[in-house]
Parts: C-alpha cells; structure tokens; sequence
C-alpha cells in the first residue's frame, strides 16, 4: 500500500481505538478479574466486584484502557512496519499489558483483604501514577527490539511529510 493511504488508515484508526479497546478489554479484565479471585469466593455485580463484603469497582483507570493506547500509539505512529509485524506487536504487547493488569488487580485486592486499605492504596497509587507508564515503555522498548526496528514513532512520519511538502513547493518554484 502506498505510504499517504497507510498514514490515513493509521491515523484513522488512533482516533476509533479507545472505544473500541475499551469495549473489549472491560468485560475481559473484569471477568479474569473475578475468577483470579475465585479463592475469595467473589460476587460480581456489573462493574463491581464484592469480595468478603469489600466492594471493589472497575473504572476505566483499572482496565488500564490507556496504557493499551498508548502502546496502540506507538505501533502506529512508528513508519515502516508491515500489517503482520504491526499486528504481532499489538497483540503480543496487549497481552503483556493484560498480564501485568490482572497482576496488579489480584495484587492490590490481595493487599486490601489481608493487610488493609493501608497498603492497597500505597500500591494502587503507585502501579497507577508510576509503574505502567514505565511498564509500557519497557514493554515498547523489548518489542522493538526483538522486531528490529529502526523508524522512531511520529519523528520519521513527521520527517517524510515534511520532505515531500518541502519537494512540492520547490518543484512548483
């Protein structure tokens, strides 16, 4: 495919992605959510869950939609990629994501049973300020790496537009 109709779908596809990404990963993180902690004995009641009488809900922050995005952004801000290799990285990078989410989730409802709201909100608050921003550029920089690739996200779609609208002008001239 040409490079201006790829840029288009790309850029096209950052704009629908949130719904969609939350659409999917919302009742997936949910219900791994509730049967992770399946040991507690669970009740689920929409975006809720209550475990030993401690309510827990499920916001958008917990599904962690915008650490998928922004993942989702580098994928398709980065030029030069192929629709298998793209995918690959979407899929292996969400699925890295999910894990580390479901981690987090177990871990933190695990703190607040056993040991108190004390800690829950310490590594609640730190997983969710610090730790998966860090996470996902980790996340980027081995999937990079493994995939070889070279084209920095944004920088070399920048680069390429602003040559050709830079070799228009002077042919015009």
């Amino acid at each position: 495919m040409k490079y201006y109709p790829q840029l288009i779908i790309r850029l096209f596809l950052i704009l629908v992605s949130v719904p969609i990404i939350s659409f999917i990963l919302t009742p997936l993180t949910i219900y791994t959510s509730y049967f992770i902690l399946n040991y507690y004995n669970p009740i689920l009641i929409g975006n809720i869950l209550d475990v030993n009488g401690i309510r827990f809900e499920f916001v958008e922050a917990c599904i962690a939609i915008y650490a998928y995005y922004f993942l989702l952004l580098l994928v398709l801000l980065t030029k030069n990629i192929n629709l298998k290799v793209r995918s690959r990285l979407v899929i292996y990078g969400f699925l890295a994501i999910f894990a580390m989410n479901i981690f987090r989730i177990w871990l933190v409802v695990f703190l607040a049973l056993e040991h108190g709201f004390y800690w829950f909100n310490l590594v609640h608050l730190l997983f969710w300020k610090f730790l998966m921003g860090a996470y996902v550029a980790i996340v980027w920089i081995l999937l990079v790496r493994n995939y070889k690739i070279k084209s920095i996200p944004v920088y070399d779609d920048l680069k390429t537009v602003y040559k050709d609208i830079t070799n228009k002008k002077s042919r015009l001239q």
